[in-house]
């Protein structure tokens, strides 16, 4: 089995470095936009959607023009890629994956990719790396690089550089060492109730950092635009947010990793994510409802980080021999896992559950965790049809609780 695998690590370069690596950045930028702006005028016009050979002639065009020959400092491969992320933006927005593919900023997300493994030269006994017109680079050697070089990233986050090397290996297609199986209800007050009874509390990395955040906010705030001091306390901001984003990815990272260790089979809600953190400020013309409390709503839902969580579970359990699977959600909290009666009255309040017909009592998320758990085995028993007619016997309540 072919496995695809990123080490990150983090560059040391030095000043002349740091500068060469701004320029590239900015280079593959300014195609990217420029590319961008083409394609919109294009539509404009009334013209059919430039593809990316005919694209890349215009860079040749570009590289060699007088009015941008700053681009032939540059490595062309870097460039073209920038090209072919766009392409790929585009085929997303037209597959209704992704938004319109929007302009970058400057500082927001810098990074330019080496798609050729035969530019590429990796020295790890010296902690080292080659890249096109940049040369011999050190990084912090944390772990070793396992397998055939693919490709190489390099990336600028809070004003320090990372590259990210892709790598492919065969390795054995194994089976899980464990046998136990499991169902997984994510929630805000816990981040993670199990159906064995177990919990994990939130990390809430942002709301820990929430007040400091905000106070080096104003502090930028009040800074003139661009000025030195104005970028320092930009840094400032952008090295919180690194802690915050770094807080929450280990969290992940070790919640995920003990789960893929310790079960053969994990059942989670199939939560869309997107549309529960959506804001409800709603138009000029219908004003939304208690917009403050889904706001706050909101954030702590993205805080949680459930797509993540759900992405790092799903290559973890199948690294392992493991397999994941996503059920509904609907009315998990609100169907009795004992006598299955289904009732909005069921749960009384945001963690207790009293069965209205049989008074079995629980923790209203503990409920959830069971009948994730019970959903799962009953979608691989008997499929979606018999899993569609046992999730709801009141259809009146089901109005009611919609309306």
């Amino acid at each position: 089995m072919q496995r695809l695998q990123a080490f990150k690590y983090e560059l040391m370069p030095n000043g002349e470095t740091q500068r060469q690596l701004r320029r590239f950045a900015g280079s593959c930028r300014f195609v990217y936009n420029r590319a961008l702006a083409l394609q919109q005028a294009n539509h404009e016009a009334g013209e059919k959607f430039i593809g990316y050979v005919a694209m890349a002639k215009h860079l040749t065009a570009w590289r060699n023009g007088v009015e941008t020959p700053w681009l032939k400092d540059a490595p062309v491969h870097p460039l073209q890629h920038a090209l072919k992320d766009l392409d790929k933006a585009y085929q997303n927005f037209f597959a209704k994956r992704a938004d319109f593919p929007r302009f970058k900023r400057k500082g927001s997300g810098d990074s330019f990719r080496y798609p050729d493994p035969k530019q590429i030269k990796l020295d790890p006994g010296n902690s080292r790396l080659f890249l096109p017109k940049l040369g011999w680079i050190r990084y912090r050697n944390s772990r070793d690089v396992l397998g055939e070089l693919r490709n190489v990233t390099v990336s600028s986050k809070s004003g320090k550089w990372f590259v990210s090397i892709q790598t492919q290996r065969e390795v054995e297609k194994i089976a899980s060492q464990a046998t136990t199986a499991i169902g997984i209800d994510l929630g805000i007050a816990r981040f993670a109730t199990f159906s064995d009874g177990t919990y994990l509390e939130p990390r809430n990395s942002f709301k820990t950092k929430a007040a400091k955040l905000a106070k080096y906010q104003r502090r930028m705030a009040h800074k003139q635009k661009f000025s030195n001091n104005w970028k320092k306390a930009k840094a400032n901001v952008q090295k919180i947010h690194m802690q915050i984003a770094n807080a929450r990815r280990d969290f992940l990272h070790k919640a995920t990793t003990t789960l893929s260790q310790n079960h053969a089979l994990v059942f989670i809600e199939d939560l869309q994510v997107g549309n529960m953190s959506k804001s409800a400020a709603g138009t000029a013309e219908n004003p939304g409802k208690n917009v403050a409390q889904k706001s706050g709503l909101n954030k702590a839902i993205l805080d949680q980080g459930w797509g993540e969580f759900r992405r790092q579970l799903d290559y973890k359990l199948a690294w392992k021999g493991g397999m994941l699977f996503a059920v509904p959600p609907h009315y998990t909290s609100q169907e009795c896992p004992e006598c299955h009666h289904v009732s909005a009255d069921n749960r009384q309040t945001q963690a207790r559950f009293v069965c209205v017909k049989c008074h079995y009592e629980n923790h209203a998320d503990h409920v959830g965790a069971i009948n994730i758990k019970e959903r799962g085995y009953r979608l691989l028993a008997c499929g979606d049809a018999a899993l569609s007619r046992s999730m709801k016997q009141e259809p009146a309540e089901v109005s009611q609780l919609s309306s």
